[in-house]
């Protein structure tokens, strides 16, 4: 292969010599990905909405830590919430 970055290729020595390792929860990943997928091509309308600069940042924070933009994550949380899957934490 040609034209990889620096990642890429230390993607694919780690491949070809067999250093990688299957996730410990391989399904659950997968079925992440799908979703974040699906609502990346799936989204059909837009809405504008306010909230504070401190809610903001924070929305901001955790959409980095999950590695996906914020708008992105924003929907992910209603989608959650619509379906009935959305945990509250105490």
């Amino acid at each position: 292969m040609t034209n990889l970055d620096s990642e890429e290729q230390e993607i694919l020595e780690a491949f070809e010599s067999d250093r990688l390792i299957r996730s410990s929860n391989l399904q659950e990943e997968l079925e992440q990905h799908k979703q974040i997928a699906s609502a990346t091509f799936a989204q059909n309308s837009v809405i504008n909405i306010s909230v504070s600069e401190k809610d903001l940042r924070s929305l901001q924070k955790r959409a980095l830590a999950e590695g996906i933009p914020y708008p992105l994550f924003v929907s992910s949380i209603l989608h959650k919430f619509i379906e009935g899957k959305l945990v509250e934490i105490s």
